[in-house]
């Protein structure tokens, strides 16, 4: 199986960290968030990886050279962020056509990986309490399917998942950027024909600096 890690977004709301550096390469720990997502993926049997790169990508790549598995990464390359959609879209001849994992380079989490499904028709979603950020969730589950409430619901969608790469061929045509949730899943929702699950393990969305000295004082607070 497959990963595809989304790393070419801007972090401007992490500026002025994010001037000369990627969100992606920004340290937790001993790692940089793009790392510890390869390496939690390693653990998990991985190691085929999709890696888009936009903003500063050649940071990203030059910082992955001595990884033990760069050589089995494949860089694709934006000449402007594609969106969560685009990027997808635009990576599917590295894909392949069976069930891969997506993930976002700007989340730190202690998710537990082994329980996405082997397979999905579609995607299956892993879902978090709604952070304080994001009070009115993403999505709710009904019996294991995906369901969007008007105003609240339940979870919040960790930018973690399974994906059938069919889901997005019939987005071949659609001009860049566009991003995976409206475009994508949604309407695959509204079909009832998403899956999800719920993990209550640490999960940090590395969006502001207020949340990336969350993440590094929880790691401390682990040591």
């Amino acid at each position: 199986m497959k990963a595809m890690i989304l790393a070419a977004g801007e972090g401007k709301r992490l500026q002025p960290l994010t001037f000369k550096t990627p969100k992606p390469l920004l340290k937790v720990g001993s790692f940089s968030l793009i790392e510890d997502q390869i390496n939690k993926l390693l653990e998990l049997g991985i190691n085929e990886f999709v890696i888009n790169i936009s903003y500063l990508g050649e940071q990203i790549k030059q910082s992955l050279k001595n990884h033990s598995h760069y050589q089995n990464i494949s860089f694709i390359e934006e000449p402007f962020p594609y969106g969560t959609g685009g990027a997808l879209v635009n990576a599917m001849d590295h894909l392949g056509e069976d069930p891969f994992i997506l993930c976002n380079a700007d989340i730190f989490s202690e998710i537990d990986l082994s329980r996405l499904p082997n397979s999905t028709d579609t995607a299956h979603l892993i879902g978090i309490s709604n952070p304080n950020h994001n009070q009115d969730g993403d999505f709710s589950l009904l019996d294991g399917s995906v369901i969007v409430n008007e105003g609240t619901n339940d979870l919040t969608w960790s930018g973690i998942s399974l994906i059938n790469p069919k889901i997005l061929t019939k987005h071949l045509n659609l001009d860049f950027p566009f991003d995976i949730w409206n475009t994508i899943i949604k309407p695959l929702i509204k079909q009832q024909k998403i899956t999800a699950h719920q993990d209550h393990s640490l999960w940090i969305d590395i969006g502001t600096i207020e949340r990336l000295e969350l993440a590094r004082a929880s790691l401390k607070e682990e040591n």
